[in-house]
């Protein structure tokens, strides 16, 4: 089976890892017996179905979920069930992997039109005016 990110990319079964361990949170007195959290790893270098730009950025989208090795580790333990915290680690790969997959903006550069430089350059002499108003007055200026 395959986890389907876009029409594009999805990453094969084998590639994800999902364990269950104790969760904290409700589950009443069952919580200290079922292990219903869902830990998912995900090793993104070594990962197949992922190209390397799309690798690079998911690395530095996950951040702190992200190994020193490149294995992302994602904990879903929001629910009580095992099938439902599964579900919801998948979900949060996919949207990760979703929004590593948009490609940034590149940025062109741009220069001042001539209007916005004569703006600039109006304003600055409005505002040396005022603070040589401010200082001492001058002999010229006492009579």
């Amino acid at each position: 089976m395959m986890v389907e990110i876009s029409p594009s990319v999805s990453i094969n079964d084998d590639e994800i890892q999902i364990d269950f361990v104790r969760a904290s949170g409700p589950g009443g007195q069952n919580v200290n017996k079922v292990s219903s959290a869902a830990q998912l790893r995900f090793d993104i270098r070594s990962s197949p179905s992922l190209e390397a730009d799309v690798k690079e950025r998911l690395e530095r989208i996950a951040g702190s979920r992200v190994t020193a090795e490149g294995i992302l580790i994602i904990e879903a333990k929001r629910y009580r069930t095992q099938e439902q915290n599964r579900f919801d680690a998948l979900q949060r790969l996919a949207a990760l992997v979703q929004k590593a997959l948009e490609r940034p903006k590149t940025r062109r550069k741009t220069r001042p039109t001539p209007a916005s430089r004569q703006k600039r350059l109006q304003a600055k002499r409005q505002r040396g005016e005022v603070k040589r108003l401010r200082g001492r007055p001058t002999l010229d200026e006492t009579r």
